[in-house]
């Protein structure tokens, strides 16, 4: 959501950065919206004087049958309708400016960089060095059969984008999200929460999930909705709240599923298990003070690599080219893992600094000790990783010549010591 008073004063400024998206020009017909309702509300603020003026008239008018005066009781008899039909237009107004706001996207910060599409995102650094084989190469899906993946049965039950994990690679999807969460938490300070799977549809308002996405969410018969990511009922813990500045930041994580139905993904990653409907991730929530969140988003990047340092995985760190910022964000980086399989470096996490535009949808503010005035906070959301891609990873660059998969050494522990996946059979 956008603050109209700061529109009112930059409406070339809005149109700029909208373009940057290649979005069309908005500030014309929003500020028009805003005119009429705003002249509107006076109107009925001077009608609802006028109206108790004239109910004290009434009083004062009546005869000696104790009648009021019948020009007094047929002006009420027509501001009351004017009341009415002045209302319901606000009310239309109102609805109107709120869908048109809540179409259009965030904000770009300065610095990110032109362009309309994910070839212009900005190279920052990279970490480790992609390995060398002394054999041939294999993508995840040819290795992972042998070790406990199973497309077919989870097609047979569930249909495409599905997978059954056993034995030991079902082990090890949970020892990643073990040690992932465990690192964010007990290392980088954010507090677990397990919350629900379930949102209502002003959850997703508030993050900015709905209105414009909806078909990339599962609904369910009652209305509600499966997560689509942890962000959701993470950021929404503190919606409606007003904060005291000096508990900023708060930090969440969860482990959760996911649930996406991958409505504009014809056609991409659709082997393995790259693109799921249903998968586990990690999720990072940080809700600051609007003049910390540069540094939190850096932090909360930080907190997202250090996972692949651990596990001694080589990526590189994107920043977001204007076109490929997501709606909701006003800077992102992309954390991108090398997949020998692929010979590719692929998106693995996303950190986003979300700026006043979640806190807006949510009404959550925050106040300085002994300040009147409040005002609204910053969101910031990072995966932690993707455990189902962090997955691949291991398997593509940990694969030995044998079909074997050696194990990174900071999963061991959870693995029950075990050092290496083992084909079975």
């Amino acid at each position: 959501m956008h603050d109209l008073r700061w529109l009112r004063d930059n409406p070339d400024a809005f149109d700029r950065n909208l373009a940057r998206r290649g979005a069309a020009p908005a500030s014309a017909r929003l500020l028009e919206l805003d005119r009429e309702k705003r002249a509107l509300e006076t109107r009925v603020q001077e009608d609802q004087a006028l109206r108790n003026r004239l109910s004290k008239e009434i009083g004062a008018s009546r005869g000696a049958d104790g009648k009021p005066a019948a020009d007094v009781l047929e002006r009420m008899a027509r501001l009351k309708d004017d009341l009415k039909s002045g209302e319901v237009r606000l009310r239309e107004l109102d609805e109107r400016l709120k869908a048109e706001l809540s179409g259009l996207p965030n904000l770009l910060a300065d610095d990110v960089p032109e362009g309309p599409d994910e070839s212009f995102n900005r190279e920052e650094r990279r970490w480790g060095e992609p390995r060398r084989f002394d054999h041939p190469v294999r993508a995840h899906d040819e290795i992972g059969p042998a070790l406990g993946l199973d497309l077919e049965r989870a097609a047979m039950i569930s249909g495409a984008r599905f997978a059954v994990l056993t034995g030991q690679l079902a082990r090890l999807e949970r020892a990643l999200g073990q040690f992932m969460l465990d690192l964010q938490t007990l290392e980088h300070g954010y507090t677990e929460v397990a919350p629900p799977l379930l949102v209502r549809g002003q959850a997703l308002y508030g993050t900015g999930q709905l209105p414009k996405f909806g078909d990339d969410l599962f609904r369910t018969t009652d209305d509600r909705w499966l997560i689509p990511t942890a962000e959701v009922p993470l950021t929404n813990l503190v919606a409606d709240r007003i904060l005291d500045e000096e508990s900023l930041p708060l930090r969440f994580a969860a482990w959760t599923p996911c649930f996406r139905s991958e409505a504009g993904a014809a056609g991409r990653d659709t082997r393995g298990i790259v693109r799921q409907h249903q998968f586990w991730k990690v999720e990072m929530v940080s809700v600051t003070a609007p003049e910390g969140s540069e540094e939190e988003h850096r932090r909360m990047t930080g907190c997202a690599e250090a996972v692949l340092q651990k596990l001694d995985l080589p990526y590189r760190v994107m920043t977001l080219a204007a076109g490929d910022t997501g709606f909701g964000a006003t800077k992102t980086h992309d954390i991108e893992v090398w997949l020998p399989g692929q010979d590719a470096y692929r998106e693995i996490s996303s950190c986003s600094d979300c700026g006043a535009f979640q806190a807006r949808r949510m009404n959550v503010r925050c106040r300085p000790q002994g300040a009147k005035q409040t005002r609204y906070v910053h969101t910031l959301n990072g995966s932690g990783l993707a455990v189902g891609r962090t997955l691949v990873a291991v398997l593509e660059n940990g694969q030995q010549a044998d079909g074997s998969v050696l194990l990174p050494e900071v999963l061991r522990p959870y693995m029950g010591g075990l050092e290496r996946l083992v084909p079975h059979g």
